[in-house]
């Protein structure tokens, strides 16, 4: 599965959409549970995380996107990510968490 986190873009064709930081995280905690209950199926795997940096309306529900780098590093959690923020400082500041855990960045 890939997820994609945008507050405006529509999400790609194949990609489970979030809009905000908690509802990305709900998603990922909720396919991690079904990976488990169904003993591991390949199919449930998380592939890819593609993140925009700047939530707008959606902030108020959890904050920016990079909270969802800081959640993953502060839970152990490591998936690929792709960002595809426009944010310059964003961008700089989500790679420098990516590359801190050796995290794997799909450009």
């Amino acid at each position: 599965m890939k997820i994609w986190v945008d507050d405006i873009r529509p999400a790609p064709f194949g990609y489970r959409i979030a809009r905000s930081v908690n509802e990305a995280k709900e998603l990922i905690e909720s396919y991690e549970w079904m990976k488990i209950v169904s003993g591991g199926k390949h199919y449930y795997n998380i592939d890819l995380i593609d993140l925009d940096h700047d939530a707008g309306d959606y902030a108020c529900d959890g904050g920016d996107y990079i909270n969802i780098l800081n959640w993953l590093e502060e839970t152990g959690r490591n998936y690929p990510i792709r960002i595809h923020s426009m944010n310059p400082v964003g961008v700089e500041n989500m790679r420098r968490i990516i590359e801190r855990n050796g995290w794997r960045e799909v450009r």
